[in-house]
């Protein structure tokens, strides 16, 4: 860890550095759009007409085409593992889906926001990562949160590209 984050870390851990209980992840933005949609049922073999259809989503009561559930879980789970370095890192993951992710058609799609904090240490290099994950400012994930084990200090934020 750097010398910037340095008061970020427990120091009474022995092992790998351990966050301190609040230690903000950098935050995650994902810009959606059908085209990702269509990807996405492919790999995942869900074809359901709701994430691909606008009017099959409509008839079925939703504004607009939305995105698969699981889609908008591996996007929480991205902003876990670009910070802690290790996809592996992840031992358990859970969610509660609260509200879809309306995907409208055109380039600009829908903006998914991922933020999180360390929430506790929970002993053994393990500690849980609470997630906050919205579209359009609506929390679209409910008790969002994952149990990671620490093998080395998690990833520092990226460096701005330069200008």
């Amino acid at each position: 860890m750097t010398a910037e984050t340095a008061e970020t870390v427990r120091q009474d851990v022995p092992g790998p550095e351990v966050p301190a209980d609040g230690t903000e992840l950098p935050p995650l933005t994902v810009t959606l759009t059908r085209s990702d949609l269509v990807r996405y049922a492919g790999a995942s073999e869900d074809f359901n007409p709701v994430h691909w259809n606008p009017r099959v989503a409509r008839e079925a009561g939703l504004p607009d085409v939305i995105a698969h559930g699981m889609l908008t879980m591996a996007i929480a789970a991205r902003a876990v593992t670009d910070w802690t370095g290790d996809p592996g890192a992840i031992v358990e993951y859970r969610t509660r889906f609260s509200r879809p992710v309306p995907v409208p058609d055109g380039p600009g799609g829908a903006l998914v926001e991922v933020g999180g904090r360390v929430a506790r240490w929970l002993g053994d290099g393990l500690v849980r990562i609470d997630l906050t994950v919205t579209c359009g400012g609506t929390k679209v994930l409910s008790e969002a949160r994952a149990v990671v084990r620490l093998r080395s200090a998690p990833a520092p934020a990226p460096a701005p590209a330069p200008a």
